[in-house]
């Protein structure tokens, strides 16, 4: 079986869901790899998500009933699967975790999807260079009798074979019982092994705890025990393409499509893994789990992407809510889809004068993406009752009522039903479109679970990038085709970190990164630094919660249970005909009001009512069944301004907050929330309980915890502008003083638009490339 076909034996085991992607997506195959705590030549991967090394060792021999094995974790593990034959069901589980300073395993069995019985047969001993540290475990082990199990299955030392890995974040029920029971793992995933590359002469050696005479070929290259940047697969000959792209959001992906389109060589890499079910995804909500429907299918499942105990999308490495999965933001986030306004491609919004006329591209943007203020398939309205409560307010302040996307320029003293761009009822995006029809063509790979650290240079010609997956390219190096692009989509914290670690930025963050032993290593030399304004200057909506009681809302349990418990009628309802409550998110209602400061400065506030609420902090006595939240944010216009950075350990962080930094936005602010509760008393049983009559709003503001100010809508923090002094990118979206590298994403947005900026992005997405492909030079 070649490796072709090895991987071809994976897409059944993953679902359904998969068929439509390409069999690369799963290409973890295992390669030789020394553990350097005990020299025993392993055959394995490293995951790169979760940083879990698996090897194997088998005795050289054509047939054997056991063989070596290890896991290395860390201690964010707190168990760990492996599936001989890549299964649940009807193959040998070896299950195992860290309990005090020792390793506690079992060997498990299961006919069901449902808790592994315990299995007798095996045997295992644990060897001695197992161990818990302060940071991560291992378990070396012999495996005895573990070569063939119930049901026919075994593993052919001379053959080919796949293994599926579990991991879980949550510990078993009793660590120190290995016959304890446990909850179902956090995530799962698969590789591929050739098993005679596993057989190795030394593994009597092994048993006695020698790693023996080294192997007659060079040392081999694959996981190490600890590192996060270990590769992850075999290395091999590297294919070269006109276009890589790094990071599959919603710029990626549009760029992706659109280059594909064009006849280019595209290769696209994502960090994290699938999201909805059309791409792989497994999540899915136990009670849609008939209808193979993720969490990010399911529009009325957005408020549980916060609250779910295992919320494994969001990228560890950065200090704010983003999205390390297919899709990124827009497979997590409430999906509020504003078209463009002429106002935010605009000059006096930092934009250069050649991106004034957005619409043909904002047309081609609509013509794949729809927008739909009422996303249910029967075309109702569901959950509107603080939209009805919030329109009686906004009446009495001289608010019209509009349907949003069809009047983009009109934002001043307006509200309308929230739009969204969900299709048929499900999450829709660029993942449901976009990308779809960029799998289709044969010029197309896409790649998840590829981390890029950097781009590699020679002064300012980019000749590739390095990843952690060395089944790309040796040392995981991706390169180019002459006169091939870059393009960096990993959104306004990622690609600041990618820009730092190839020597691209300002001195200090790239000192940062000089000072990691580990980046430090693969750091162009002082000389070949860029000094570009990347990460500065950037801008998030700050935004206050205010939160409201009327005896006609329904908070739908503030979506307490909406992942586990729905209302039944509710839940049937939508798995029947995608239509009802759960085809539309949490917000209901949106409305817009201008503001002129005293700085003479035109500023938005923007407003967003949906049922429930995140926190109350309230003396009042209140029905929690009946309360309802408007969001204030303040857009376009606003001066404060942030800084976005890594710091030693190269975690992405806001250096400098960007929230309310002058004082002028924090009055327009106040101004803008004094006005939406102005005439509370004409609306009947209308209550503000949060804040309530004991803290005036100035009091309220002052003491609102920053961390919750935050809209996660970052921008600027790689900008487009047409001097490197102040910008990080031209207006072709080319990075300053290279070749051949743009950028694709929220980053290159200098400043907040009129709403979010969903739509925004994606409209400046279709009109970067359309700039990237005119431009002279390329493949």
């Amino acid at each position: 079986m070649n490796i072709k076909q090895l991987l071809l034996a994976l897409l059944p085991l993953a679902g359904s869901g998969t068929a439509s992607l390409s069999i690369e997506v799963y290409a973890q195959v295992a390669a030789p790899y020394t553990d350097p705590g005990n020299g025993f030549v392993f055959d394995g991967i490293t995951d790169p998500v979760y940083s879990v090394t698996y090897g194997i060792i088998l005795p050289q021999a054509s047939t054997s009933s056991e063989f070596i094995g290890e896991i290395v974790a860390p201690l964010d593990a707190k168990w760990i699967g492996l599936a001989l034959g890549g299964a649940m069901i009807g193959d040998l589980l070896i299950v195992s975790w860290p309990n005090g300073n020792e390793i506690v395993y079992s060997t498990r069995y299961a006919t069901e999807y449902a808790l592994p019985d315990v299995y007798e047969g095996p045997t295992i001993t644990t060897l001695p260079s197992s161990m818990v540290n302060s940071t991560h475990w291992k378990f070396v082990f012999r495996c005895q009798n573990c070569t063939s199990w119930e049901g026919g299955g075994g593993i052919d030392p001379t053959g080919t074979g796949v293994f599926a890995w579990a991991y879980s974040s949550i510990g078993v029920d009793d660590p120190s019982d290995p016959n304890t029971t446990f909850q179902e793992h956090t995530d799962f995933g698969f590789y591929g092994i050739n098993f005679p590359d596993a057989q190795n002469s030394n593994y009597q050696n092994y048993l006695q705890g020698n790693s023996g005479s080294p192997p007659p070929t060079s040392t081999p290259t694959g996981p190490t025990s600890t590192s996060t940047t270990t590769t992850t697969g075999p290395t091999a000959t590297a294919t070269p393409f006109d276009y890589i792209i790094v990071g599959a959001g919603p710029g990626g992906i549009i760029a992706a499509d659109r280059l594909s389109e064009a006849g280019k060589k595209v290769l696209l890499l994502e960090r994290g893994g699938p999201s909805t079910a059309e791409t792989g995804g497994t999540y899915d909500a136990p009670w849609a789990q008939s209808a193979n429907l993720t969490k990010f299918d399911i529009p009325g499942l957005f408020e549980s992407m916060f609250t779910d105990p295992d919320a494994w999308w969001w990228c560890k490495d950065i200090n704010f809510f983003a999205g390390c999965l297919l899709g990124g933001g827009t497979s997590v986030n409430g999906a509020l889809y504003w078209l463009p306004a002429s106002d935010d491609f605009s000059t006096a919004n930092g934009w250069p004068s050649s991106w004034g006329n957005h619409q043909p591209y904002t047309s081609k943007l609509t013509q794949r993406l729809p927008s739909t203020d009422h996303p249910s398939t029967d075309g109702q309205r569901y959950l509107e009752q603080s939209a009805t409560v919030v329109s009686q307010l906004l009446n009495g302040q001289g608010y019209s009522q509009i349907t949003i996307n069809d009047n983009p320029d009109y934002k001043d003293h307006v509200y309308g039903y929230s739009a969204f761009d969900f299709i048929n009822g499900q999450r829709g995006g660029p993942v449901a479109t976009y990308l779809q029809t960029a799998l289709a063509r044969s010029n197309f790979v896409y790649k998840d679970y590829t981390l890029v650290s950097q781009v590699i240079r020679n002064g300012s010609t980019i000749l590739g990038v390095r990843t952690n997956n060395t089944s790309l390219g040796p040392n995981g190096i991706v390169p180019l085709n002459p006169n091939g692009r870059v393009i960096l989509s990993a959104g306004s914290f990622g690609t600041p970190r990618i820009l730092f670690q190839s020597g691209i930025g300002p001195t200090d963050m790239i000192q940062t990164v000089q000072s990691n032993p580990t980046a430090a290593a693969n750091l162009p030399p002082q000389s070949q630094w860029i000094n570009l304004p990347v990460g500065q200057g950037v801008s998030d909506n700050p935004s206050i919660n205010l939160v409201f009681t009327h005896p006609s809302i329904d908070a739908y349990d503030n979506w307490a249970d909406v992942w586990s418990d729905p209302r039944p009628a509710d839940a049937q309802q939508y798995l029947q005909s995608r239509s009802g409550v759960f085809a539309g998110a949490s917000p209901k209602l949106n409305f817009w009001r201008a503001y002129s400061g005293s700085d003479g400065r035109t500023r938005y506030a923007q407003g967003t009512v949906r049922p429930g609420a995140a926190s109350v902090n309230t003396s009042l006595a209140y029905n929690a069944s009946q309360i309802f939240t408007i969001t204030v944010y303040l857009s376009e216009g606003i001066s404060s301004r942030g800084r976005i950075g890594i710091d030693a350990a190269l975690n992405a962080k806001a250096l400098t907050n960007p929230w309310l930094t002058d004082p002028v936005d924090k009055t327009v602010l106040l101004q803008a929330l004094q006005d939406v509760i102005s005439n509370i008393n004409s609306v009947p049983g209308l209550t503000l309980i949060t804040p309530d009559h004991t803290m005036t709003l100035e009091e309220y503001v002052d003491a609102y915890d920053p961390s919750t100010m935050c809209s996660n809508h970052w921008v600027g923090s790689a900008k487009i502008g047409s001097s490197a002094s102040t910008a990080v990118v031209d207006e072709n979206v080319k990075v300053f003083n290279t070749d051949n590298l743009f950028i694709v994403d929220a980053s290159i947005i200098p400043s907040l638009p009129i709403g979010n900026p969903h739509g925004t992005l994606m409209s400046a997405a279709e009109q970067a490339v359309a700039k990237i492909l005119a431009l002279a030079g390329g493949p």
